[in-house]
């Protein structure tokens, strides 16, 4: 029997290994596919139904205003206004994420103490925070790289806390036998386990960073793609709307990608990494 798992196993991983390179052959050739579909049911929506270009224009009209935008400098500086905010205020999320999971991992009884004010905080709904936070810090990029950092911060506090505590005791218990420093301990035991969950938690922070920065933007901002959305509403711009619309995805999309690199480079030995990759 072992010798029939030993020939299984390797079998298994090969197998596995294929499926997963037809995996992402696949989704190179289905992709584009179901954005061409898209774009075709788009504009035949468009032609049948016989809608307003107020309502909805047709998608050639879209990419002409996308590609405009794409070439203005003004655009392209409400751009790097909005990536700014975002990244601040994600670095922030993750350095004081970081830092107070560790902070109550280390003393126990600090995190009982404040456990009823973490969960009040984090139940409370932070976009209603955005006026208040517009009134404190102004109509400037503060306001807005706060209510990222705050929306970023508690999933990347969470799950790097959750990954510290999950750390199996027996693992402790060799690190002790060994006699191990506290140094030792964080680098080549809670590091390595806290390190899966603190990057599954960034994933889902530059999420929320993005929603906070924009959301922020559209409520009380001078400035950035929400800004220039809001703008672009008022002044029945609908073409330019749903230009601003598609550079505020491709944004989202391409920060959460450089996490989901960062994730592969820094964990290729997590089972999360290794499923993903070919």
């Amino acid at each position: 029997m072992k010798t029939d798992d030993a020939q299984t196993a390797p079998a298994a991983a090969s197998v596995g290994k294929k499926g997963r390179a037809l995996g992402s052959r696949l989704t190179l050739i289905t992709t584009p596919a179901i954005l061409v579909l898209f774009f075709l049911v788009w504009k035949a929506y468009v032609v049948w139904s016989g809608v307003s270009a107020f309502v909805l224009p047709a998608p050639e009209n879209v990419l002409a205003a996308l590609g405009k935008d794409l070439t203005n400098p003004v655009t392209f500086a409400h751009l790097l206004t909005t990536l700014h905010e975002i990244m601040v205020g994600f670095v922030l999320a993750v350095v004081i994420g970081v830092m107070v999971a560790l902070v109550l991992y280390k003393i126990p009884v600090m995190e009982q103490v404040l456990n009823p004010f973490i969960v009040a905080l984090q139940v409370v709904p932070k976009v209603a925070l955005i006026p208040l936070f517009v009134v404190w810090f102004g109509f400037g990029s503060t306001s807005k790289v706060i209510v990222a950092g705050v929306l970023a911060f508690f999933p990347i506090f969470m799950n790097t806390l959750l990954g510290l505590k999950s750390i199996a005791v027996g693992y402790r218990e060799v690190m002790e036998a060994s006699n191990g420093t506290r140094v030792q301990t964080f680098i080549k035991l809670e590091l390595p386990s806290a390190l899966p969950y603190t990057l599954a938690g960034m994933e889902m922070g530059i999420v929320f960073a993005t929603i906070g920065a924009v959301v922020g933007e559209f409520l009380g901002g001078n400035s950035g793609l929400g800004y220039l959305t809001i703008s672009r509403l008022n002044s029945f711009q609908i073409e330019g709307l749903f230009s601003a619309i598609v550079m505020l995805t491709a944004l989202g999309f391409i920060l959460y990608s450089i996490v989901v690199m960062i994730k592969r480079f820094a964990i290729p030995w997590h089972d999360s990494v290794r499923v993903r990759q070919v």
